[in-house]
């Protein structure tokens, strides 16, 4: 046991969710993953590479949590620089060769894994969000600069990565907007930018609405406006009869989806009787959460989106722990963007919102998306060992200021008013002043 907590240090709970989701990915890309198998002709061969991954996420894992905090900052820089180049070459790749994988150009290979530079700029950019919004931090909320700062490295990123994936934009965008209003900045410019963000989506959706598709492809960089108009537009449409639902055309997707979770029931039909996988095209990623309903029920759902759940709510606690800023701000930000990913990912099955390509964090089968992710794990149990670190100090120091008494038989006495007034004191001095938990930049 003592072995066990020398290796994987941090918050325990952590640990305890990370594994749990491996252990569903695992079963469930097994499953999910026949086309594969039968395309590969290899039974094993899906999901031998997808557990080659997972253990090599693990040890990512692993590698971040034994990295101090605010190495991380320091690394949000060129790793921005190295995300923004490669978003580029990918778009240059795209436009010219006019190679594009289901319609858009958004991965890179290196040795055989397919690598998205969009999962390194998210991460850059929330690092960076984290940093801008505890440098300037007063009583009165952000440094105004702050917001510039953040607004215009969440544009121009966005910028790059929406003509070939609106949905990781979008996510990317409303990940820093939730860690603006988190971090205090001030309400006037919030209201602001939302409504502007809200005005010009809205005047989207209208001018495809409107738009034919003959002219839509015509417009440069435009590519895949007829797609996300279509999927938009069938969203929206009147239901139709179950009778009559397209299973085969453009809804198949979404019709197969929706039967897996209808033919399902409170204990699902068992890991691995899955019939619906073998219709699902992206049964191991996008849909994957509606094989896990069919195969684990409505309580199998329920226990995923538990999960998710549990690690925002843990994240909180641990954001709560911290002295300084930039590790709570860097904590909520890194399990916001989770959980809203599951939650988009999720609600696609279910039908609640368009169909968008956002794989579920840690379950789906991936190659840059399931390192990222672990990646992600890794920075909340670096500082979740950085919060555990603080208490024993704090600990220690409130034991050195107790007054200790000895009473005839050699027992020590720790008379209760006084050492609640000492422990007040104690935690008042050990309480950063706002200059002090912003002074982040020299490194432990």
């Amino acid at each position: 046991m003592n072995l066990i907590n020398t290796i994987f240090k941090g918050d325990k709970v952590i640990w305890m969710i990370f594994l749990m989701l491996c252990l569903i990915s695992i079963t469930e890309v097994f499953s999910a993953s026949s086309t594969l198998t039968y395309g590969s002709q290899s039974h094993w061969g899906p999901i031998t590479q997808h557990s080659v991954l997972l253990m090599f996420g693990v040890f990512i894992v692993w590698i971040m949590h034994s990295i101090p905090y605010k190495w991380f900052r320091v690394l949000a820089y060129p790793l921005l620089l190295i995300a923004v180049i490669l978003l580029v070459v990918v778009m240059l790749m795209g436009i010219i060769s006019s190679v594009r994988v289901n319609g858009a150009a958004r991965w890179l290979t290196f040795f055989g894994v397919a690598f998205q530079p969009s999962e390194l700029a998210k991460m850059a950019v929330i690092i960076l969000t984290a940093a801008f919004l505890s440098k300037g931090q007063t009583e009165e909320g952000a440094s105004p600069q702050a917001f510039k700062w953040i607004i215009g490295i969440t544009f121009f990123v966005c910028a790059l990565i929406i003509p070939e994936n609106y949905s990781t934009g979008a996510l990317l965008f409303a990940t820093v907007f939730l860690m603006m209003i988190i971090g205090r900045i001030q309400w006037r410019k919030i209201v602001l930018l939302g409504g502007s963000i809200l005005a010009v989506a809205a005047l989207f959706v209208v001018f495809l609405r409107f738009t034919p598709d003959t002219i839509l492809e015509q417009i440069p960089m435009g590519h895949r406006f007829t797609t996300v108009k279509h999927r938009l537009m069938n969203f929206g449409d009147e239901k139709v009869p179950a009778a009559k639902y397209d299973i085969q055309g453009d809804g198949a997707q979404v019709a197969h989806a929706r039967i897996a979770i209808a033919t399902s029931n409170v204990v699902g039909k068992g890991p691995g009787n899955s019939v619906e996988r073998d219709f699902l095209s992206q049964a191991f990623s996008d849909f994957i959460f509606a094989i896990i309903v069919e195969e684990l029920g409505l309580l199998g759902g329920i226990f995923v989106v538990s999960l998710y759940i549990w690690l925002l709510i843990r994240a909180g606690k641990i954001a709560q722990k911290c002295d300084r800023t930039f590790p709570a701000f860097l904590v909520l930000g890194i399990a916001l963007l989770l959980v809203m990913q599951a939650t988009f990912n999720m609600c696609v099955a279910v039908g609640l919102v368009p169909v968008t390509g956002q794989p579920l964090p840690l379950i789906s089968k991936g190659g840059t998306s399931t390192w990222i992710n672990c990646a992600y794990i890794g920075m909340i149990l670096s500082v979740s060992r950085y919060t555990a670190k603080l208490d024993e100090e704090r600990e220690a120091a409130l034991q050195e200021a107790l007054p200790l008494l000895v009473d005839a038989d050699g027992n020590t006495i720790v008379p209760e008013s006084d050492g609640e007034e000492v422990e007040s004191e104690v935690q008042t001095a050990t309480e950063p002043t706002i200059k002090e938990a912003n002074e982040d930049s020299l490194l432990e």
